[in-house]
């Protein structure tokens, strides 16, 4: 019997994990999702593979991994375009990283080295060099050319992904409402060891569990008693009316980034900040890209934005995303927490899970596990972790959670109340 898989999530990084467990026939994986899939914050990406302009402080885990991921990427989607038979919107235009003062080119210059021996070919820029490659561009002090960066178009690689999906026979549930209950049960038990029921009132057995619920993946960090982190941060974007190719590259600044794409859209992003779970776009939010646009872009001044919208960032407190196996529930992986990085990090992530499943416990660095801020957690010199003396193996059945009235609870059943946002 085929081993089954369970997706909780249906945004990029889940459908990009169903797709990649799936493809070789091995797996019976079913996505679950709370609306319909590619929502929130892949809804609200822009589609920046930009793992040098969006890290540039030192060549980290996290660098690392986003660098993978980049490199994985044409191939990645020429696959999810083949078995789909849709577009991606995958452009390698490069970038160009501003300076709008001269104060603003010695962070350039300082990150330059570092970024060169990782495989950039970036170069420095006078003024009058950044005003050839973006005639539109405003005046500015010189910057920085990185030609190893891309972007995708989100929401078309996100159906193309879907599609691809249901090529190779992942099942996909959206509009499942909230999660009312999970069960756990020991790996050797004769039932499936995972259970779930939807407030649709659908129930999903499997093997496995991979936890891909985006901003509201805190919600399960609680439910394991861990830490809870995962919090959402809510972006808005907007997109001015604009001919193909009048924006060359990506511009990134200090303060906002453009970036081209097909249909005469110029994508500007992104306002942040702390709004719960709300994602109602704000004229306060989108009027600060706005005054941005106008600066950088003289063109735009006196240019409303055609289209203007928000979505959900899972944002940690490390700003790394948690990916790998729960120690305490063998049978339990977390894909979550990418905050601006989704678009970006699916392939590696999805490679990292499908490691994972294959039985490779290094498949995910120890630097994202997602016991990483459990006190009394410790990483091994091969870089798995070991949890403190006294943790648990298994989760404890319903009816004994509820007979002992502890906060085991937690582990056997959805938190109560109403639940928000996807599944």
């Amino acid at each position: 019997m085929k081993e089954r898989v369970l997706i909780l999530g249906g945004g990029i990084i889940g459908l990009a994990c169903a797709f990649e467990a799936a493809r070789d026939g091995s797996r019976e994986v079913t996505v679950v999702e709370r609306g319909g899939f590619g929502g929130q914050a892949t809804g609200a990406a822009a589609g920046m593979l930009a793992p040098f302009s969006e890290n540039v402080e030192q060549p980290d885990a996290f660098f690392e991994l986003c660098l993978d991921s980049l490199r994985r990427y044409p191939e990645w989607v020429e696959r999810i375009e083949e078995r789909s038979g849709m577009e991606a919107g995958l452009r390698r235009t490069g970038s160009l990283g501003v300076a709008l003062h001269e104060a603003d080119l010695l962070p350039l210059q300082s990150r330059l080295r570092w970024q060169r021996a990782a495989g950039s070919g970036a170069e420095l820029l006078t003024a009058a060099q950044a005003a050839r490659l973006e005639p539109r561009l405003a005046a500015c002090a010189g910057g920085i050319y990185t030609p190893a960066e891309a972007h995708v178009d989100a929401p078309l690689l996100a159906a193309a992904l879907e599609q691809a999906c249901r090529s190779v026979g992942v099942r996909l549930r959206a509009g499942q409402g909230g999660l009312a209950s999970l069960e756990l049960r020991p790996g050797d038990a004769p039932e499936r060891p995972v259970a779930l029921t939807t407030e649709r009132g659908e129930r999903f057995e499997g093997d496995r569990l991979v936890l891909c619920a985006g901003a509201w993946s805190g919600e399960f960090e609680r439910l394991f008693g861990l830490p809870e982190t995962i919090h959402p941060i809510r972006g808005q974007i907007c997109a001015y009316g604009v001919p193909d190719g009048e924006v060359r590259h990506m511009v990134f600044t200090s303060q906002a980034y453009w970036v081209g794409k097909s249909g005469g859209r110029l994508v500007c992003g992104a306002s942040e900040d702390v709004a719960g779970f709300c994602t109602d776009v704000t004229d306060r939010g989108i009027g600060r890209l706005e005054r941005w646009s106008a600066r950088a872009f003289p063109m735009l001044g006196g240019m409303r934005p055609s289209l203007r919208w928000a979505g959900l960032r899972p944002a940690t407190r490390d700003g790394r995303p948690l990916i790998g196996r729960l120690s305490g529930y063998p049978q339990v992986l977390f894909a979550a927490g990418h905050y601006r990085n989704g678009i970006l990090l699916a392939p590696a992530t999805a490679a990292a899970v499908l490691g994972l499943l294959e039985g490779d416990e290094l498949a995910a660095s120890a630097a994202f596990h997602p016991e990483r801020f459990r006190r009394g957690f410790s990483a091994h010199p091969s870089g798995a972790f070991a949890p403190s003396a006294g943790a648990g193996t298994s989760a404890p059945s319903r009816a004994e959670a509820a007979g002992r009235g502890d906060d085991a609870g937690r582990t056997a059943a959805a938190p109560g109340g109403p639940r928000r946002g996807r599944a």
